[in-house]
């Protein structure tokens, strides 16, 4: 008997281990097992335990097991040499959840390419070829929910800690999008920047990743538009405080004297990760994840995504759906993602070319999708004009908001000094451009930095 089995691993603490029982029974199938006593053993584990609420016993297996009809003397003696060398063991918790689901996960998957290739072969007589990607989708699904709803009741002093538990939040260097947002965004979130073309979506990232760099925060930068060393251009001209064309006349001395001051002051990171255009999806970013974890010890606290709409899905490809589903399933992962690696997520999206043109810009002018808002926790656009571009300023309106009524401040304008990559506040008087009818609150004297003493 194999006793290094994964297999036997979860038959065993089936059997033993209550806890690891009542978490992973429900997502376990007994075709996950190749081996046939493998599978009779879980079909009586599975059997007791939905019978009698409790865990069985060898000698109540081997009794169950010996009332069966459907099973020959071999196979009943192979079954009953796999019990009998079952025992207790002492094991990690964590270890045997996380392998478990792994294990069920890509025996899942493994079924649904047998499946899909039955279909193909037009040896499956009831399913035709479009049932395979939702076969697929069903599979990839796979994930231990641990948990099953809250108790009203025995669940009370978890919700009053809740009340009282103050949400941590990643504030911006902004003080709109922190009025607006109560404070900066939580984790688990996807954060949509909607603009049009060459307005300032990059821009606006590659500000708020500087910003979070400043207040010691781990940040990933994924670009799938512009090359590594174009976005850390950006973020140098932020935080060293010198313009895109100064960069590159700089002398070596003063540039790494600029770096050394970044360096003791941030005790984060910034990450860039390039991808080719439209070559990477969700699975790709978790992978990227996990590899930056264990190679370099580095876990992102905030993520920036540049941008969505030419990321791929890892459920679809984009000629075999529409792109309302498509964008929206991109959306979708990207949002459970944030939830997987409790982080929260920040990218953006292109206008429609009515949006493009438009001097206000509607949740209708985002661009393939109107599924995206529907997916995403905050959502804004932002706007330039000629007018605009001459007093160094955007035009930011909040087009969906979870965090806060998005009624109040739903316009507001932020300055824009395109030549260093920065956005910064503006006087109050700059605020007049408010959508009529919207509530304001100008309640700050002056326009502040909160990071300013870190700007090199």
């Amino acid at each position: 008997m194999n006793n290094e089995r994964i297999e036997y691993t979860i038959l065993r603490n089936l059997i033993f281990n209550e806890d690891y029982t009542r978490k992973v029974l429900p997502f376990i199938n007994e075709i996950f097992f190749p081996k046939r006593e493998e599978q009779i053993l879980f079909q009586e584990i599975n059997t007791f335990v939905l019978k009698y609420k409790n865990l069985p016993s060898k000698e109540s297996i081997l009794i169950e097991l010996g009332n069966r009809k459907d099973i020959n003397e071999e196979e009943n003696r192979i079954v009953k040499e796999l019990i009998n060398s079952l025992s207790p063991e002492e094991i990690d918790q964590q270890w045997l959840l996380d392998t478990t689901e792994k294990f069920c996960k890509d025996r899942a998957v493994h079924n649904a390419v047998l499946d899909g290739i039955k279909i193909l072969d037009g040896k499956d007589k009831k399913r035709t070829q479009e049932a395979i990607p939702s076969i697929l989708a069903d599979a990839l699904a796979v994930s231990f929910d641990k948990h099953i709803g809250h108790d009203y009741i025995e669940d009370a002093d978890d919700r009053f800690k809740f009340y009282h538990t103050k949400e941590k939040k990643y504030q911006f260097d902004l003080s709109y999008f922190n009025r607006i947002t109560k404070g900066g965004v939580p984790s688990k979130t996807l954060n949509i920047a909607l603009a049009g073309t060459g307005v300032g979506k990059s821009l606006f990232m590659c500000h708020c990743a500087s910003a979070y760099l400043a207040q010691g925060l781990n940040v990933l930068y994924i670009t799938l538009e512009m090359a590594e060393e174009r976005i850390a251009e950006r973020i140098d001209a932020n935080l060293l405080d010198v313009s895109m064309d100064d960069l590159h006349h700089l002398p070596k001395d003063l540039y790494d004297s600029k770096i050394l001051k970044v360096k003791n002051r941030s005790t984060g990171k910034l990450i860039i990760k390039e991808y080719p255009t439209a070559s990477a999806h969700a699975g790709h970013f978790r992978a990227l994840f996990n590899e930056l974890s264990l190679k370099k010890s580095f876990r992102p606290d905030v993520v920036f995504i540049d941008y969505l709409n030419i990321c791929t899905s890892a459920r679809f490809k984009g000629g075999n759906v529409g792109s309302y589903f498509f964008i929206k399933a991109i959306a979708e992962e990207l949002r459970g993602l944030a939830v997987e690696f409790n982080v929260p997520i920040f990218s953006a999206t292109q206008t429609t070319r009515t949006g493009y043109v438009s001097t206000d810009i509607g949740l209708e002018d985002t661009a393939e999708s109107f599924g995206l808002p529907a997916t995403a926790d905050f959502m804004f656009a932002l706007q330039s004009n000629e007018e605009l571009e001459q007093l160094g300023q955007m035009k930011v309106k909040q087009l969906k908001n979870r965090y806060n009524d998005p009624g109040i401040n739903r316009s507001f304008i932020i300055g824009v000094d395109r030549a260093k990559m920065k956005l910064y506040d503006v006087e109050n008087t700059a605020q007049n451009i408010v959508d009529k009818g919207t509530e304001v609150e100008n309640n700050d004297k002056d326009p502040y930095d909160k990071f300013s003493d870190f700007k090199v």
